[in-house]
């Protein structure tokens, strides 16, 4: 088929298409906004046409569809800490861009639109794991404006007819992801021997989802879900943030000793847990555990430098001082 993969050139939407051109043949178009986390390298190895251009402007999206099958959406603000000091951005592209995708498939008919969210709009879980009939609790405003946007995407199922799926994916890993989040963060500074910054007691629990898992799990919803629905994709293994940062420092042969702790963030969610029953229905199984995913990780920054060599000397630096309080080094 022909699809548009809107933010096709972030980490999870690299890693999805070149899951769809290389195993499944498909003709992709990518609809990117280019900022700091979608980039052209991401794409450099892959036949695919690139339109450059915002989910939330419709000329931008009436270029990119003209043709195409179905819509697969991982456009998005991702980053929480980014989201409590800029929330506008966050809802431009999360609930107004979403919005404006839906309205462009709905115009042209398309077979499929696919919303890729997560599971912080569900909140945080003490015990045992949430199911996709569990209520929708977001606490931050990046997991708001998510949660926003699949409401849209409901809505337009149950008023229109659209042919919609959305698939929450519990915290991805894995190459290309950029250097905010947890796990490249720690990689690259514990190749540098720079500190380790761990948000209040490092007790945090996530359930990790190696992103070539996750790319696969959207591919089971986009061919074989029902529409209306909504699929958890979980991976299989928890850890609490202090965990994955030792881990890390193992892999990297560096020193607990660069453990900085810091102040956690407002209404840091405690734990996340995806039960993932409903797509595991469809044929989909997580094939990477976490410990063989995050070595894999670590071998890729490591071996990758062309990729982050050019985002610790740019803006990255930049937020880094800005949101830590001092310097790379």
């Amino acid at each position: 088929m022909k699809l548009l993969v809107c933010g096709g050139a972030g980490f999870i939407g690299s890693n999805f298409v070149r899951h769809r051109v290389r195993d499944h043949g498909d003709e992709v178009v990518v609809l990117d906004k280019l900022t700091y986390a979608g980039r052209r390298e991401n794409l450099q190895d892959l036949d695919v046409e690139l339109v450059h251009g915002a989910i939330e402007d419709p000329d931008a999206v009436a270029q990119a569809i003209a043709g195409c099958d179905a819509i697969v959406n991982f456009a998005a603000e991702t980053h929480v800490d980014r989201s409590i000091h800029g929330p506008k951005d966050f809802v431009d592209t999360n609930v107004t861009g979403t919005l404006t995708l839906l309205e462009a498939a709905r115009e042209h008919a398309l077979a499929r639109y696919v919303q890729i969210s997560t599971d912080e709009v569900y909140g945080s879980i003490e015990e045992g794991s949430f199911t996709e009939e569990s209520p929708l609790q977001p606490s931050s405003p990046y997991s708001a404006s998510k949660a926003g946007g699949d409401l849209l995407v409901s809505s337009y199922t149950h008023t229109h007819g659209l042919e919609t799926v959305i698939c929450r994916g519990s915290n991805n890993y894995g190459p290309y992801q950029y250097p905010e989040k947890l796990i490249p963060l720690m990689v690259l500074n514990a190749l540098h021997g720079d500190r380790l910054p761990v948000y209040g007691d490092g007790m945090n629990v996530r359930n990790w989802l190696y992103v070539e898992d996750f790319a696969r799990g959207i591919s089971h919803a986009l061919t074989h879900g029902a529409p209306g629905e909504v699929y958890n994709v979980g991976g299989p293994d928890e850890a609490p943030n202090l965990e994955v940062v030792r881990t890390i420092i193992e892999l990297t042969g560096t020193d607990e000793s660069l453990i900085e702790w810091v102040t956690d963030r407002p209404g840091h969610d405690r734990r996340y847990s995806l039960g993932s029953e409903k797509i595991r229905a469809l044929g989909w199984e997580a094939q990477v555990r976490f410990t063989d995913g995050l070595a894999r990780t670590v071998d890729w920054y490591r071996e990758n430098t062309w990729w982050w060599q050019p985002i610790r000397s740019g803006e990255y630096r930049a937020y880094y001082e800005r949101h830590y309080g001092r310097s790379l080094g």
